[in-house]
């Protein structure tokens, strides 16, 4: 089969390398195998091509190359077999889902893992970008519970994770008051997903504006707890899906829980399969959308990985998996 490798760390066009005679995998008996129609181009994969940031992590996705050497995080597709024990899947089921190695023609996936029936009338592409940002927008919101009535500003609100929050807070978790802060050229975009105030971040600073709020999510890892501070309530909390410069937040979200009137927290991403049931079941409501900026074919992986390392996407950038089962 086809299927994009990163045999190394590095600039986009030494490491990634799409291979037409890789191996095509065989489901075990608690697994499917999925035809992949469609798959992303992820920040944290972005960033994980060249392992400048967060080298702490490399003995556990692999020190002197990745460990796992086929791209990609998310996936959408048809179900092509299915392994003995599972029950809920069968084959020709359009399903969509997060794994490891999804930028190829196939993949396995255990079936109770984070894999669904794609929700009604999405396209492959659609499907695809939806679960890593709303997955991780619903774990990493986690420290804030509960979020119903609450005044939560999103930074980086035009971003995979950020779009997938502003859309969650609007209509799941019922949020009173949204604001959203982004780039000038996405300001309408954000307002539309259901941000009430929308902040031009080249225009204003909203930690200079006066107002409070109950929850900050830096939905980029951008801000800082020490420039946010001012801008949280009483008890409100600080939440960043990053750890911060020397990998201090984790200690600071410790400190601030024992002391102090407001806290600092890390959004700990999960993939549950429960969850992405629920998102599916919003999709369906007509609650929640997928946000796509730019589609790539496979052949060009790297075009779409220098764009999404270039901090300009809007939402997430998908890339288009020639159908396997389709004889030229």
């Amino acid at each position: 089969m086809r299927a994009v490798i990163q045999d190394r760390y590095g600039a986009p066009e030494e490491a990634l390398h799409v291979v037409d005679d890789v191996e095509r995998p065989i489901p075990d008996r608690d697994e499917v195998l999925v035809n992949v129609h469609a798959s992303t181009v992820t920040r944290s994969e972005a960033m994980g091509v060249r392992f400048k940031e967060y080298r702490f992590t490399r003995p556990f996705v692999g020190i002197r190359r990745p460990r796992r050497p086929i791209f990609g995080m998310e996936f959408s597709g048809r179900v092509d077999e299915v392994g003995a024990a599972v029950t809920d899947l069968e084959v020709g089921d359009e399903v969509f889902g997060i794994d490891h190695g999804t930028c190829a023609e196939y993949v396995s996936v255990r079936a109770d893992r984070a894999i669904a029936h794609k929700p009604s009338g999405l396209s492959f592409e659609e499907a695809a970008a939806i679960p890593d940002g709303s997955l991780l927008a619903l774990t990493c919101l986690r420290p804030a519970y509960p979020l119903e009535g609450k005044k939560v500003l999103v930074y980086g609100a035009a971003g995979s994770v950020g779009t997938a929050a502003v859309q969650l807070l609007a209509h799941h978790f019922h949020a009173a008051e949204i604001t959203g802060v982004c780039d000038t050229k996405d300001v309408e975009l954000v307002r539309s997903l259901g941000a009430h105030h929308v902040i031009d971040r080249f225009k204003a600073d909203f930690t200079e504006s006066g107002e409070r709020y109950d929850v900050i999510f830096d939905a980029v890892g951008k801000h800082s707890f020490r420039r946010c501070r001012r801008s949280l309530k009483p008890r409100g909390i600080y939440v960043s899906m990053d750890v911060g410069y020397g990998y201090h937040l984790p200690f600071l979200a410790l400190a601030t829980k024992l002391f102090g009137r407001r806290r600092a927290a890390v959004g700990v991403g999960r993939y549950r399969k429960e969850d992405l049931l629920l998102v599916k079941e919003l999709v369906e409501a007509g609650t929640y959308r997928a946000v796509i900026d730019r589609t790539y074919p496979m052949d060009e992986i790297v075009d779409a990985v220098t764009y999404v390392e270039s901090g300009r996407k809007t939402g997430n950038v998908v890339i288009r998996i020639p159908d396997a089962s389709v004889v030229p």
